[in-house]
């Protein structure tokens, strides 16, 4: 017959056996996994700068980036850690951060749901998982919607974007140091931001060319507002199940890794910090996701 003491150390046991099983099972270990699995292993700091590189159309160049988004899917689906499924890898995902501009001039990492007051800037750094298009959209208040990314004056107008490679909205590269942040002033409200990523341009929004030759002809109407029916097609996107996953790393200030693969333009490594909020559409076979980020100004 066995012992009490040994029967409670069994017991005990068992606990603990079961407690570090619903803990691997949480859904945010999942989704993080997931999301920071198809990072590439390490980032070859050597390679040279991709920033500010546009998107060529020809058929040429299209037929080479299909070539290695291929060899880069089959690299991230070896990678990928066998304790996350396969379904939840391959959804599209938005990783992101906000950075608010400390005293001694360094973006140091915030909650999106603090508070702001005149005078604080803040920036958002956006990471995606698939290579594809990034739109931002600026709401304030019963405002119309205004798109602020693509802008018309970068880049030509681009919005496409690479897997991991982060975007800085707006960008420490602005020549202008005033539009380097998003300043907080004046009367207080909700400044709401819409973070869309696609895989396939979103019709009826121009980008590129098109972009600049609209807002040449009518700088009065640029930033460019979407129709209404384009806007409720996002506003719909917005309903659709995700999941969501939060860091503990608020306060902490943007590292060395983060600063160069932003200003080079290339690919997050598995060891760089992970983004403060991912996002993952539930579903593998979503075009579109869409963040919804309310920055509240008092």
């Amino acid at each position: 017959m066995r012992s009490k003491p040994f029967i409670i150390l069994l017991s005990l046991i068992s606990l603990a056996c079961g407690v570090l099983l619903v803990t691997a099972q949480e859904p945010g270990d999942e989704v993080r996994g997931a999301f920071l699995s198809t990072r590439p292993k390490t980032t070859n700091s050597n390679a040279a700068s991709r920033r500010r590189r546009v998107r060529n159309t020809n058929s040429s160049s299209a037929t080479a980036k299909n070539a290695n988004s291929t060899a880069v899917n089959a690299n991230r689906t070896a990678n990928r850690n066998s304790s996350v499924t396969h379904k939840l890898a391959e959804a599209m995902g938005l990783g992101y951060t906000l950075f608010m501009r400390g005293a001694n001039g360094r973006s140091v990492r915030v909650e999106p749901s603090r508070e702001f007051h005149n005078g604080d800037s803040v920036r958002i750094a956006l990471e995606p998982n698939v290579d594809g298009y990034l739109y931002v959209f600026h709401t304030e208040g019963n405002g119309e919607p205004e798109m602020i990314y693509p802008d018309w004056r970068l880049d030509g107008g681009e919005n496409w974007i690479e897997a991991h490679v982060p975007v800085e909205i707006p960008s420490s590269e602005e020549t202008d140091e005033r539009l380097r942040w998003f300043t907080f002033y004046g009367n207080a409200g909700i400044e709401r931001l819409y973070v869309v990523v696609s895989r396939e341009p979103l019709p009826g929004v121009p980008t590129g060319d098109r972009l600049v030759t609209f807002c040449a002809a009518n700088k009065d109407k640029c930033p460019w507002r979407p129709l209404s029916e384009v806007w409720a097609q996002l506003q719909n996107a917005t309903k659709a199940e995700v999941k969501v996953v939060s860091a503990k790393s608020f306060g902490q200030p943007l590292s060395d890794k983060e600063q160069v693969a932003t200003t080079r333009g290339l690919g997050l490594d598995q060891t760089a910090p992970e983004p403060s909020v991912i996002r993952m559409n539930a579903s593998t076979n979503a075009p579109v996701l869409v963040a919804v980020l309310d920055l509240i100004h008092k």
